[in-house]
């Protein structure tokens, strides 16, 4: 029995392992869209993608709620099995948000190129790469890797306020510009918050294996302990 349950539980992390590189690609191909003038990256996310991503919510929720009535796991299986609800509802706001890129795309490139897409592209690749390394983590159960996912948020907030600043004097510059410019910051919007996500993955991560909750910087003491979470 306690074989057949670990084999479930190795089931559910590839699941969710599956579902984040979903995604990643997402993210990818909407962010393609954008830079290369290719409207059919986008169109593969609303109708492939994203539905597979909806479908995998609802089956690695109904394994997780299995496992929690059937097993009624302990210790560090039943933060697992916490840890897996939440990363799985934080994957799929993030394919919401990418959706939410993919569906600027049509307006986007109905415009003029002008102004540029000044550094999104490499916030995108920055937010593609928390989601790569916080579901890293969770394969190897690293937590000095879900740690570093936390520092590059820093790094994607810092990448964001700069497109704003940027965004805003090529508006004051140009007035015409003032559209396209305005949904270029709602792109670089939703990259934050998919930033934010991978955060959340990597915070849970830390509380699967460690057992501790680093949400909101809730630090224990100056010594750098964090508080057990209740």
């Amino acid at each position: 029995m306690r074989k057949h349950f670990a084999e479930e539980m190795e089931e559910l992390k590839e699941l969710v392992v599956r579902m984040g590189g979903l995604v990643e690609t997402a993210i990818h191909r909407g962010m393609r869209a954008l830079s290369e003038r290719d409207p059919a990256a986008s169109e593969t996310v609303l109708h492939e993608i994203e539905p597979e991503i909806n479908r995998l919510e609802v089956e690695i929720d109904e394994r997780a709620l299995r496992l929690f009535a059937l097993q009624q796991p302990l210790a560090a299986d039943l933060r697992f099995l916490a840890a897996v609800v939440k990363i799985n509802n934080n994957l799929e706001r993030m394919g919401d948000l990418a959706v939410n890129i993919c569906q600027a795309v049509p307006h986007l490139l109905a415009q003029p190129v002008t102004p540029p897409l000044v550094d999104l592209p490499l916030m995108a690749a920055r937010a593609e790469m928390m989601v790569r390394e916080a579901l890293d983590a969770l394969l190897a159960r690293d937590v000095e890797q879900a740690r570093r996912v936390l520092e590059t948020d820093e790094e994607v907030d810092a990448a964001r306020d700069q497109i704003f600043r940027e965004l805003i004097r090529r508006m004051i510059a140009d007035p015409a510009i003032v559209e396209r410019a305005l949904s270029l910051i709602f792109v670089a919007r939703n990259l934050e918050r998919l930033a934010d996500h991978a955060t959340n993955i990597a915070e849970e991560v830390i509380f699967w294996v460690e057992g501790v909750d680093v949400r909101h910087h809730q630090w224990e003491s100056a010594a750098g302990r964090v508080a057990p979470r209740a």
